[in-house]
């Protein structure tokens, strides 16, 4: 099938351009819930917004044949932000690497520009016998992971398989100033916290790590207020176990910032709950932290919470409405403080009516 062809829209005055990407799996499931309180408490703040949906990952490969269409990137491009619901499944899983829905999502965020991926990570009260850990552990836990996002082993040239007997090749590589980008976003975010930042790498084996450190010292010498930590990947890993309330801001590498941010998710309880928020030079780009769980797609029981706190990210970096924003992370706290569970946390409340619930929610708070 052809490609698709760009969509022009108008935004009324007053009013906001998003972009949907429900992608694949549970992602269109998610990604509708996250929508419709995102429109609610658009229009309670007494707002616009226009929403037009987009194909990519592997959606966009079955019905154009790649995983990014050109009027994809486009509309993209042309949005207030982005929110996304999951890319992937074993469905692509023998495509080509350059053909796969992942892909795609590597492709809009280097045409988006967003270089930070940041990653709140909350265990919430209401959900403190949720985490496999005790709760004397947890409790308390609030931190932000702070992921550089367009460099690393995921973007490093030479990356390929090769010869007879084969060999696989990646290339790990980060210039000075995309370290430097990446500190000051972590240090500007621990100002308006706990003022402290855990810069995580392996200095120990890795060059690249050894240019992190120092790059990151450099940089911390501006932020006189902000006590700077130092840590090594493998000894962070233990400590966001052992002592999780120890961190604030963790700031940290590509890989090392996908890897440690899911194990993180533990400590909220379930890795459907956590949302993301990239930024950089040009829109925001907003998503759960989960994948595609293909295997639970269309029954209707997998976790919105995770896109609606990620739409709550977006009202409040890219819409700059951090108290509506406020009003919707406070909706989904009610929403679990009043036992309301999806299969993930041990309940039976369907995907749709939690999304109606915390919609109830985000009513009686105005």
């Amino acid at each position: 099938m052809s490609a698709p062809q760009a969509r022009s829209w108008k935004v009324p005055s007053g009013g906001y351009r998003i972009v949907a990407l429900p992608g694949d799996g549970i992602g269109p499931e998610v990604c509708r819930q996250a929508l419709r309180v995102l429109d609610l408490a658009v229009r309670l703040a007494g707002k616009k917004l226009e929403v037009v949906e987009m194909a990519m990952g592997g959606a966009a490969i079955d019905q154009y044949g790649e995983p990014l269409p050109a009027a994809t990137r486009e509309a993209c491009l042309g949005a207030d932000a982005v929110l996304l619901g999951a890319v992937g499944g074993p469905k692509w899983d023998a495509l080509p690497p350059e053909k796969r829905p992942e892909k795609g999502l590597l492709g809009i965020r280097e045409a988006l520009g967003v270089y930070a991926n940041l990653r709140p990570v909350k265990a919430r009260e209401a959900l403190i016998e949720s985490s496999p850990l005790r709760p004397s552990i947890i409790r308390g836990t609030d931190m932000v992971v702070v992921r550089e996002l367009l460099g690393d082993l995921y973007f490093g040239k030479p990356r390929g398989i090769e010869g007879n007997p084969r060999r696989g090749f990646n290339t790990m590589v980060y210039t000075e100033d995309e370290v430097r980008r990446i500190a000051v976003v972590g240090f500007d975010l621990a100002r308006t916290r706990r003022r402290i930042v855990t810069s995580v790498d392996k200095a120990n084996v890795l060059e690249t790590s050894r240019l992190w450190r120092d790059v990151v010292t450099e940089v911390s010498k501006g932020y006189a207020d902000v006590e700077l930590r130092h840590a090594l990947v493998d000894s962070c890993a233990m400590d966001l176990i052992r002592k999780p309330t120890s961190f604030d801001v963790v700031l940290t590498a590509n890989m090392f910032g996908d890897i440690l941010s899911d194990e993180a998710s533990v400590l909220a309880g379930s890795i459907g709950l956590l949302p993301s928020a990239s930024i950089g030079s040009g829109p925001g780009f907003y998503e759960p932290i989960h994948g595609s769980a293909p295997d639970i797609a269309g029954r209707g029981i997998a976790n919105p919470i995770g896109a609606i706190a990620s739409a709550a990210e977006l009202v409040r970096r890219s819409l700059r409405l951090p108290e509506l924003a406020e009003k919707i992370d406070r909706a989904i706290d009610q929403v679990l403080e009043e036992g309301r569970r999806t299969a993930d946390l041990g309940g039976n409340v369907s995907t749709e009516k939690m999304g109606g619930f915390v919609c109830q929610a985000l009513e009686r708070l105005y």
